[in-house]
């Protein structure tokens, strides 16, 4: 991509932290290969639609995301009435699991002195007594890149400048991905159909699938699903070696901001 000048480059792809400017943990995860968003892009009928549904989820994922985070902070709020399956269904989901929000540290940046990035944190959350990053995400399963997007940001809380800069309670001791969805199942064949960003997506599930306009679809239901991650050491070397290549593919624009010298 070409950038009008190092302005429009740092703007678009880092944040201004203490006087520093630091890429951004999202946007280095870019250079990795992304198989599924390949064929999302494949299967869409041009760009422009590409984009159009590619917005509108990160809407739609914006709202799940400020929905729960208000309700594990104590802010009250309406539950919008199109994500209210998915949301009622972690409210249910967490009766059980108790999964604590810090409120001061909900959408929090954070930075690596070490590596040189910074990125923004869902929330530090305490779950089943540990004290760690939990991301929450609206996607239909779970993706590597976010086992390095999570890695990336226990690295820079463990480093002692941050921890003390921004007031840890106590040590980083793991990760967690929230995963938040919402869905129909057909009750002929057992498909699941999935809508975001306004596109239909049926998926089988494992026996043969209904013809489109014989499906019968159940109720919107929500799905919800968390994992820890507690095996960083990998993650972190191959988030340091995304950042690498992509330090690699920006080369030009790196060295007119003074980041590269």
């Amino acid at each position: 991509m070409w950038y009008k000048d190092e302005t429009e480059f740092k703007i678009t792809n880092g944040y201004e932290i203490g006087g520093l400017w630091y890429p951004r943990v999202t946007k280095i995860l870019e250079i990795k290969s992304k198989p599924a968003l390949e064929s999302f892009f494949k299967e869409v009928e041009s760009y422009a639609s590409a984009e159009a549904i590619k917005n509108k989820s990160a809407a739609e994922g914006s709202l799940v995301h400020a929905t729960i985070q208000n309700l594990l902070t104590g802010v009250l709020q309406e539950i919008p009435e199109e994500i209210r399956p998915a949301v009622e269904t972690f409210q249910e989901f967490n009766e059980s699991r108790k999964i604590v929000f810090h409120k001061e540290f909900v959408e929090r940046q954070v930075w690596s002195f070490r590596h040189r990035y910074a990125g923004t944190v869902d929330a530090l959350a305490t779950v089943d007594g540990k004290f760690g990053v939990l991301d929450i995400k609206t996607s239909s399963g779970f993706y590597p890149e976010y086992n390095l997007q999570t890695a990336a940001y226990v690295s820079a809380l463990q480093e002692f400048p941050v921890k003390r800069t921004i007031g840890l309670p106590r040590d980083i001791e793991t990760r967690w991905i929230l995963r938040v969805d919402q869905n129909r199942t057909c009750s002929r064949c057992r498909a699941v159909l999935r809508v975001k960003g306004g596109r239909n997506k049926v998926k089988s599930n494992g026996s043969a699938v209904c013809q489109e306009d014989e499906h019968s679809w159940g109720e919107l239901k929500g799905n919800v699903e968390l994992r820890e991650f507690p095996y960083l050491y990998k993650d972190i070397k191959g988030f340091v070696a995304a950042k690498n290549l992509w330090e690699w593919e920006h080369d030009y624009w790196l060295r007119k901001t003074g980041y590269v010298r």
